[in-house]
């Protein structure tokens, strides 16, 4: 029999216990938890991160999207930690309850449902049910859900809590109760600047009382400093009593909207009007739909549970109609500052393409906003076109730290965003988006590509001093995957042109043709113009195979698996493996890709959630980049699927012999259901 769990979800405005298997593949479960080696789990909605905590009602970090400022790490700016307006402090009997005083804790991340439900018993005296969510519905706003069951007769004393990070300057804390006929509304609002003070924060949360008006507990404003303060109240519970409520709030900034103050109380007494039931009822459907692409694996349960767990990271960290993009780390923290690299178009893009085309749309208008920048880049560069950089932030301008050399000569960054505009219309069909947004990317970063190599002659238009995808090798000339990268940007701006009944340069062509690919002298595809066989820190000429289909031929496509997977670094980073299990999958090779399958995520793996970290023994997660990649090789690998001029097709593979089927439904914008079996 299954051991079962249960944790509390609202139904019809009641909230009930709904028991689930603990090895289903929705929820992941946390009993072991360790302060000491503890790695959170996100919870977000594109907008806002909430990165979990190992000590109760707490959260670590608040991310804010979309936001960034320079706070001296690396000169260079920053994706901006909110205000933690969603930790909460409870008292029984007058004593603060932390970890020493709990026992039986359990955190469950429920995927389906987008939210982390914390449980833990206060001794012989309370259980709490405590549970966290970012709304889907709402970008800027959390909704928490308390449920407090009495062994004995107790007072309790929850508090919501606002706490301001370090980086936040000149920080204001309010407090205000909007009294009306049939609601009391109390604000428990923080504001604050940036730290160059380029931008206003703001956080507000309220109560939500399931009591009639007038019979609400009486509330308490404690201000303990500029850093900190709270809204509380008593309850006395008899023995076998439960008591809910809920806390809603919302964080914004002045790089949203002009007034974040006032905006940030306005949408959390709009949340607090809508109530739980409603709220939850919203935010469940959204997931609903996000959850309508999904991936089944017949017969490997943990393995499904995997790939719903990259998924739900990619769906959190991603939102349909916006500008933003994604940074390696999503929104699970600060690391890579939160910019934005090749890691969204290489990696994590192409999963999002195929399971939700309109959250790929909002990547890609990222790259078309700052298209005038790139623009810029180049001519500084001393080249034409759009020279994107290598990490950019809503500037548009490059934000790679100086002494990080990946800044100034990681030109296939460019190459990239062409290929993904491309990939995005041969998805979608979408000629007007290809017009107005695809095309004039497609054409600046051809004409970066046309300026920027050396004609030395027929076969040798040389690409000269750059950082490939392998970049323990720097300053090298020919990089294979950048100069496959340029040859598939010119080609696709030509075939883009002639989509659009427009006249393409034909000097793109002709660079094209010229652009070498290096070989040794056994017919393996050569690195570089100095690589001799070095340990390499992820996989670079076997991108040419997939996703650039520049070698298409099955044997030279296993050559060169052949010879640079035992040249793969065990320190590099979970994408590479990732790559090569889509070789091995498509050419036949099942049980030789499910461990390289295997091999790009499972030793990332962190306590007490698996979230994974950019390498094996890594403690930097949620490294989303790599989640990006073990989705390419478990859709374009063993399910075969492949972004054609014909649109989403699928390609003959063998499954892993533990894998009775896999099914992926929900795909492409026809909503297709693929099978194999």
């Amino acid at each position: 029999m299954l051991a079962r769990i249960s944790f509390t979800i609202l139904m019809m405005g009641i909230i009930v216990s709904r028991p689930f298997a603990q090895n289903d593949s929705w929820h992941v479960v946390a009993d072991q938890i360790d302060p000491a080696h503890y790695f959170g789990v996100t919870v977000a909605n594109g907008m806002i991160g909430l990165v979990s905590s190992p000590e109760p009602m707490k959260v670590k970090d608040v991310v804010l999207n979309g936001a960034y400022d320079n706070y001296q790490r690396g000169r260079v700016s920053n994706i901006l930690k909110g205000f933690n307006f969603v930790n909460m402090n409870l008292d029984v009997d007058g004593r603060r309850i932390g970890r020493a005083d709990i026992a039986n804790y359990r955190q469950t991340l429920d995927m389906r449902g987008a939210e982390l439900a914390t449980t833990y018993d206060v001794g012989d005296k309370i259980s709490v049910s405590h549970r966290v969510m970012a709304l889907r519905h709402l970008p800027y706003s959390a909704l928490s859900i308390i449920e407090i069951t009495a062994k004995k007769d107790v007072t309790i004393t929850p508090m919501s809590v606002i706490e301001s990070p370090d980086i936040l300057q000149d920080v204001r804390n309010y407090y205000a109760e909007i009294d009306r006929p049939h609601v009391l509304i109390p604000l428990l609002t923080s504001v604050g600047k940036s730290p160059t003070g380029k931008y206003t924060v703001a956080a507000s949360t309220s109560f939500i009382f399931e009591e009639k008006h007038g019979s609400e507990p009486d509330l308490i404003h404690e201000d303990w400093d500029y850093s900190m303060h709270l809204l509380k109240f008593n309850k006395k519970l008899k023995a076998g009593e439960t008591y809910r409520f809920s806390v809603v709030g919302s964080i914004i900034s002045s790089a949203h909207v002009a007034d974040a103050h006032n905006e940030a109380e306005r949408l959390t007494i709009y949340a607090a009007l809508e109530r739980t039931e409603r709220l939850l009822k919203r935010h469940r459907g959204e997931w609903d739909k996000l959850w309508s692409s999904d991936i089944q694996i017949e017969g490997d349960v943990d393995a499904t549970r995997d790939v719903h767990f990259a998924m739900y990271h990619l769906y959190s960290f991603a939102r349909e109609g916006t500008a933003l993009s994604l940074s390696p780390m999503g929104l699970s923290g600060l690391g890579y500052n939160g910019h934005v690299f090749w890691d969204t178009e290489l990696w994590m893009y192409p999963p999002l393409l195929v399971l939700h085309p309109e959250m790929a749309r909002s990547l890609l208008e990222f790259r078309y906003q700052l298209l005038d920048e790139a623009k810029q880049n180049a001519f500084s560069h001393g080249y034409q076109g759009a020279m994107y950089p290598w990490e950019s932030t809503t500037t548009g301008q490059e934000e790679t730290p100086v002494w990080a050399l990946t800044g100034p000569f990681q030109h296939h960054i460019s190459g990239d965003i062409a290929w993904a505009a491309w990939q995005y219309y041969l998805v979608t069909k979408d000629k007007t988006w290809l017009r107005e947004r695809g095309w004039p990317m497609l054409k600046e970063v051809a004409d970066f590509w046309t300026s920027r190599v050396e004609r030395n002659g027929p076969g040798r238009y040389d690409i000269i001093n750059v950082i490939g995808a392998n970049e323990w090798q720097e300053n090298i000339d020919n990089n294979a995957f950048t100069n496959g990268m340029a040859i598939t940007a010119l080609r696709y701006a030509t075939e883009a042109a002639k989509t659009l009944g427009l006249d393409a340069n034909p000097d793109w062509a002709h660079v094209a043709d010229n652009i070498p690919i290096l070989k040794f002298a056994d017919g393996v595809t050569r690195e570089n113009a100095t690589y001799d066989g070095e340990t390499i820190k992820q996989a670079d000429v076997n991108l040419l195979a997939y996703p650039l289909k520049l070698i298409t031929d099955p044997t030279q496509v296993k050559k060169d698996l052949d010879y640079y997977e035992p040249r793969m670094s065990p320190d590099g980073p979970a994408m590479g493996n990732a790559i090569l299990t889509v070789s091995a999958a498509r050419g036949g090779q099942a049980e030789r890709a499910y461990d390289l399958w295997k091999k790009s995520y499972q030793p990332n793996r962190v306590p007490p959630f698996g979230v994974i970290a950019e390498c094996a023994g890594g403690t930097n997660p949620y490294f989303a980049t790599g989640a990006g990649g073990f989705l390419q090789a478990t859709m374009m690998g063993f399910g075969g699927l492949d972004i054609t001029p014909q649109g989403i097709v699928q390609m003959k593979t063998r499954l892993p012999k533990n894998w009775k089927s896999m099914t992926m439904t929900g795909i492409g914008v026809e909503r297709k259901t693929f099978t194999v079996k």
